[in-house]
């Protein structure tokens, strides 16, 4: 099959209520410029009582739809990598495809946490190549709602964002994905979890609102894990793509923490002016923040033809890979 998916359109949307950190540093009693220190986290937006997944979802795969151009009735394939999704069941994407007018594309939520939008995108990208529709893969989370106000190491990280784009069939190989690397390591599979509110610890009118939200049990050892992790899995979609570093023009990590993708940077060696970097105003949105960042980044400095992108994320499960785009 010589067929190829190219991305065709960005999308990108956060709420109105932008938080920054003085608020929070308040709220803990952290010093000031305790934040960025340690995180690189400037500002980030938090949905209104009003906003839903589903409407923010919705606002970004609209940008990226219009971006695209395509007529949406030959839309395919819709998929949403949430940790947060409107309802328990159903899910969510079906009604954001009808949000978008996708009424006769396929539509399904995917739980990757930090990852989702590698998997999704993944996914979309093989549903492109054999069926030579269109796909749309939104990433999108308000993760405000889960943020447990009294534990320091998640209460100043996590954002609400959405990040969509289009994929369409290609005829050029050097579209899509050139090389991947996915991985699962279940043995931090409760270094970032919420602990109640499954099917293993239901809701009931004994449970403590505070385990309904997120908690990271070991911040180090989620640093090591991800950074090893993104690591070696951007190194083995690089040589599944024949590709080295050097061909790279820019890497989009999971804005995890600063500290974290500029590690992963340093260890493949790629130039800090090439690492695009979001999180300072707009914090870790988990699935989205890869493809807030690819938005953003086309937004000031388009992709050209040709072009390389390196894509990596790690996060709870602990599940991550990485991807090679060719634009």
């Amino acid at each position: 099959m010589n067929r190829t998916a190219r991305i065709a359109g960005f999308g990108h949307h956060v709420p109105g209520r932008k938080v920054e950190n003085a608020e929070i540093e308040v709220s803990l009693g952290l010093d000031a410029g305790w934040i960025e220190g340690r995180t690189g986290i400037q500002s980030r937006f938090w949905a209104e009582p009003q906003d839903t997944l589903s409407g923010l979802a919705a606002k970004a795969g609209e940008m990226a739809l219009e971006a695209a151009g395509i007529d949406r009735k030959d839309v395919g394939l819709l998929l949403l990598a949430t940790s947060t999704p409107d309802h328990l069941l159903p899910p969510s994407a079906p009604l954001v495809a009808h949000k978008l007018g996708l009424d006769r594309a396929g539509g399904v939520d995917l739980a990757g946490a930090c990852a989702g939008f590698i998997y999704a995108l993944t996914f979309a990208d093989g549903f492109v190549r054999l069926h030579n529709k269109p796909a749309v893969v939104i990433a999108a989370n308000i993760l405000s709602r889960r943020i447990n106000s009294a534990e320091r190491a998640s209460a100043v990280l996590f954002a609400d964002a959405a990040g969509a784009v289009v994929l369409k069939p290609s005829d050029d190989p050097g579209h899509g994905i050139l090389g991947a690397s996915v991985d699962a390591d279940g043995a931090g599979y409760g270094l970032i979890q919420i602990p109640a509110g499954g099917s293993n610890r239901p809701f009931s009118d004994e449970l403590d609102i505070a385990e309904t939200r997120m908690t990271i049990a070991d911040g180090r050892a989620v640093f090591a894990k991800a950074v090893e992790m993104m690591s070696r899995c951007s190194t083995e979609a690089l040589a599944a793509a024949g590709l080295d570093i050097s061909d790279i023009s820019r890497f989009v990590p999971h804005q995890a923490n600063a500290r974290i993708f500029n590690a992963v940077g340093k260890s493949l060696g790629i130039a800090d002016d090439r690492i695009v970097k979001t999180i300072a105003d707009y914090g870790n949105s988990s699935a989205a923040t890869i493809p807030l960042s690819l938005s953003l980044a086309d937004r000031a400095d388009p992709f050209q033809r040709g072009e390389k992108l390196l894509l990596s994320a790690a996060g709870a499960g602990m599940t991550g890979g990485a991807l090679v785009i060719g634009m």
